[in-house]
């Protein structure tokens, strides 16, 4: 089955060569029902002829998902389903059921995972999915979450990663690098913290990225809007790992390159000046920041009107569906960010134009 001449580490591979290389494993799948196995971001499971399961399951693992230093109970246990279910919106479908399987010390008390569960029971109730079930194990060291996300959809209106096509243009709902400003932001309260307890968190008018970071929303809203606007995106795919990561799942598997222009990406402006504020590049933040939990969907060129006019009638769609980036021909697995100048301060990605152009690229 595996053919490994020499022990490999796994910090060589990286998790998405890790994934690869097992996935390459199980290729053929044997149950009929089977519709689609690895290489998404959910499984998806045949039900009837018009109907199908997605399935989707991920893991929360303490010391590299959260810490308990500045990740309060009710607030883990609301995210760890929120980030399950934004793999059900990425399929364009409807989140169910849950399942919630929990490895923690026995030293934990009653009254914390009350608390957990609190938070759990909070984000079911908000996304109208039901806990159905999991598993309690003892953990020696730290706590792991891991949920199980069902959902279903109309097999018309699943959308896969490998959908594509050249000239297609790149969405983006909401906006991007605002958990990542947020996590490195409560990184560095927690090292103050720890050298001097007397020092009190500077958090002030930072509400918007501590939530985007701690408390995570899924964008099941999307495939509504989108069934309103008569827009059929041609893939879809979950921003938790950052932008650039996921438009390279999308060139992977529909053979295609992107370009992206900086201008154009979506930064909140406390997101910027946050970024700024502790000497990071806010373009950085959104291209590899990760757990934005947004999603990053391409379209035919000919619905962008679609789009504008809605926008333009309504600015508060803004915070819904609003950003654009040009997308791309050929050449498979590249992608191209074309720099602008970009402002340093009083940061307004609302009222920049949104241009449509085409590169190949070389």
């Amino acid at each position: 089955m595996f053919e490994n001449k020499s022990k490999t580490t796994l910090e060589s591979l990286g998790e998405f060569g890790l994934i690869n290389h097992l996935a390459d494993n199980f290729k053929e799948t044997v149950q009929s029902t089977t519709i689609k196995a690895i290489g998404d971001d959910a499984a998806v499971i045949n039900i009837n002829a018009k109907e199908a399961f997605v399935i989707s399951t991920d893991m929360l693992v303490e010391g590299v998902h959260f810490d308990f230093m500045y990740s309060p109970l009710k607030h883990l246990g609301y995210k760890a389903i929120t980030t399950n279910l934004s793999d059900i919106a990425a399929m364009n479908a409807t989140p169910t059921q849950v399942l919630v399987s929990i490895a923690m010390s026995s030293k934990m008390t009653l009254e914390a995972v009350e608390e957990l569960y609190i938070g759990i029971k909070s984000a079911c109730d908000t996304y109208k999915v039901d806990l159905i079930g999991g598993d309690t194990a003892n953990s020696r060291k730290g706590v792991c979450i891991s949920v199980t996300a069902i959902g279903k959809a109309l097999k018309k209106d699943i959308l896969y990663r490998n959908g594509v096509k050249p000239t297609n243009l790149v969405c983006v709902t909401g906006d991007l690098g605002a958990a990542y400003t947020g996590y490195m932001l409560l990184e560095r309260e927690k090292r103050i913290f720890l050298e001097n307890p007397a020092v009190q968190p500077d958090m002030e008018g930072k509400d918007y990225i501590l939530q985007r970071q701690l408390k995570p929303e899924a964008r099941t809203d999307i495939k509504q809007l989108l069934a309103d606007l008569k827009i059929t995106p041609t893939a879809m795919i979950d921003i938790s790992d950052g932008l650039s990561s996921e438009l390279f799942h999308l060139a992977d598997q529909s053979n295609v390159g992107f370009v992206i222009y900086e201008d154009k990406l979506p930064i909140d402006p406390v997101t910027y000046n946050v970024a700024r504020e502790l000497g990071l590049d806010p373009t950085t933040t959104a291209l590899n920041g990760g757990e934005d939990y947004e999603l990053v969907f391409t379209i035919p060129a000919t619905d962008f009107d679609k789009i504008k006019r809605l926008l333009i009638e309504n600015i508060n769609l803004y915070n819904q569906l609003s950003y654009f980036r040009q997308i791309q021909k050929y050449k498979p697995i590249q992608t191209k960010v074309i720099k602008k100048e970009v402002l340093e301060s009083d940061y307004d990605y609302v009222s920049r134009d949104i241009t449509i152009e085409t590169f190949d690229i070389d």
